[in-house]
């Protein structure tokens, strides 16, 4: 009984690494597809800092490379009213936005880009 289960672990162990190589290879390798064009970044409404009087930090989990950060980044951005700058170095995102953030709106963006949110801290008012 023991031989049957090790085996069947083994086997699917197997065919889970065999299905990420080929996921590599057809989306051009790397972590991400880091050997595709780099991912432009997304523009946001202000540059000024005062636009954004709120801030809240998160910490990301899953980026392993500058396409990854410049991913996350890009979908916080496209929350409306929100400006992020991504960290690989420290896997976290600094978030600033015009209202209050809504959590649930970033966690969401962050998960629907491909990676975790692992902590997110209240956000805090800044002049």
């Amino acid at each position: 009984m023991a031989a049957i289960l090790l085996t069947i672990c083994v086997a699917a162990g197997i065919a889970a690494a065999a299905a990420a190589t080929v996921k590599k290879f057809r989306q051009g390798g790397g972590c991400c597809g880091s050997h595709e064009a780099a991912v432009r970044k997304t523009g946001v409404r202000y540059h000024k800092r005062g636009q954004y009087p709120w801030e809240t930090r998160l910490t990301i989990g899953g980026m392993t490379c500058d396409n990854c950060a410049r991913k996350v980044e890009n979908a916080l951005n496209r929350v409306p009213g929100t400006w992020a700058k991504v960290s690989i170095s420290d896997a976290a995102a600094r978030v600033r936005t015009e209202e209050r953030p809504d959590e649930q709106s970033l966690k969401r963006a962050v998960r629907e880009a491909g990676y975790t949110v692992l902590t997110i801290l209240p956000a805090v008012r800044r002049e």
